[in-house]
């Protein structure tokens, strides 16, 4: 591949701290949003989501979930819901994207698959994995050596962590985020570091839609549409069969009144949270609402399967358009961000986007 073709000039690839800021509210918020209604989803289904979210009045949803009682929204939920928000919850999505940002602290250009899982072991509880990662990790303690957290050799090919019975599903995708968007204009090197990271756990379609989304990431901040950096994106990320039939398929679907149908009907086989039904709604979604914050996350969520994930992705991918987001996403978690990782608790949105601008500008500098 010429590199050429899917790079950018310089001047195009300057950090700019507010899509930063933007990308990482657009991402809390998308995430709140449809963690409200995960369980909902992954329990009952997409029917029984649409029910909820039509007994509730929030359709065309544009606005946090509103709070039906006696629920399983109620009893999973409950703390997204709108009027019960006080900060972003905790969620393994924002977990990840803060993971990835320590890891670039650390490593930079130099961040291996065996620094991703020594960050594993340090800062991210057993039971706060899930699928593919819950796996890799119980793996990697099966199978490290005794000294690999103090930097010896893992003692066995660290790639066997991921031959387990989910490394195609979407954990690798929701942990690329920030190599996105700490890479901007380079999706060559967004892709590779996503690459890096998702090595430790999946395979195939799994590694795919991370690199892609990174990709994506990057791409964003140096096209003039979110057409142009999916086509960049994709490109660069050399995906294969799999998710370059999912994109085909997003790309087909763009604007159409039948496209959830459609989507559901290809892929409604697969589990809620496989890599390739998810990553078609996030392009989709992006690409229909690409004038409309609240509508791009809004359908994503409602659309089903993984919402919390998707209305993720797709608000951070979004946010580094560098387009204001509605205040009504920002104002109840007041710049707050929760964590479940070890000796992190809880830190503030500015922290967040400062510690990210400075690792970007660190990376442009040593690219």
């Amino acid at each position: 591949m010429d590199e050429r073709a899917i790079r950018v000039p310089v001047s195009s690839r300057s950090v700019d701290p507010a899509r930063i800021r933007n990308a990482w509210a657009g991402r809390i918020s998308g995430c709140q949003l449809g963690k409200a209604v995960e369980a909902l989803s992954f329990v009952r289904g997409n029917a029984e989501l649409t029910r909820y979210l039509q007994d509730a009045g929030a359709l065309p949803l544009r606005d946090y979930v509103p709070l039906v009682r006696d629920t399983l929204v109620e009893r999973t939920g409950a703390r997204c819901c709108r009027g019960e928000i006080s900060r972003s919850e905790p969620d393994d999505d924002i977990n990840y994207t803060l993971l990835a940002l320590i890891l670039l602290e650390r490593h930079g250009l130099a961040l291996t698959t065996e620094d991703v899982a020594r960050a594993w072991l340090e800062f991210l509880p057993a039971g706060a994995t899930y699928t593919a990662e819950r796996a890799a990790y119980r793996t990697l303690l099966q199978r490290m050596s005794a000294h690999f957290m103090l930097g010896a050799p893992a003692g066995f090919d660290i790639i066997e962590c991921a031959e387990n019975e989910y490394s195609d599903w979407i954990g690798a995708q929701i942990r690329a985020d920030l190599y996105g968007w700490a890479c901007p204009g380079d999706m060559t090197l967004a892709a590779d570091l996503a690459r890096r990271d998702a090595a430790l756990s999946h395979a195939g379609d799994g590694v795919d839609g991370a690199a892609f989304v990174a990709a994506l990431g990057a791409a964003i901040p140096a096209s003039d549409s979110f057409a142009a950096a999916v086509d960049a994106a994709r490109r660069a990320a050399s995906v294969g069969a799999g998710v370059g039939e999912a994109i085909d398929l997003a790309l087909s679907v763009v604007g159409a009144d039948d496209a959830v149908d459609r989507i559901r009907a290809r892929y409604g086989g697969l589990s809620p949270v496989h890599t390739l039904n998810n990553l078609t709604l996030v392009v989709w979604a992006l690409l229909t609402y690409a004038d409309d914050f609240s509508a791009a996350i809004g359908e994503v969520v409602a659309a089903g399967w993984d919402t919390d994930c998707n209305g993720a992705t797709v608000g951070g991918l979004w946010g580094l358009s560098g387009r204001p987001i509605p205040g009504h996403w920002t104002a109840p978690w007041e710049g707050t961000v929760a964590f479940t990782l070890a000796g992190i608790a809880e830190l503030t949105l500015d922290d967040l986007v400062a510690r990210t601008v400075a690792v970007a500008q660190s990376l442009r500098r040593d690219g």
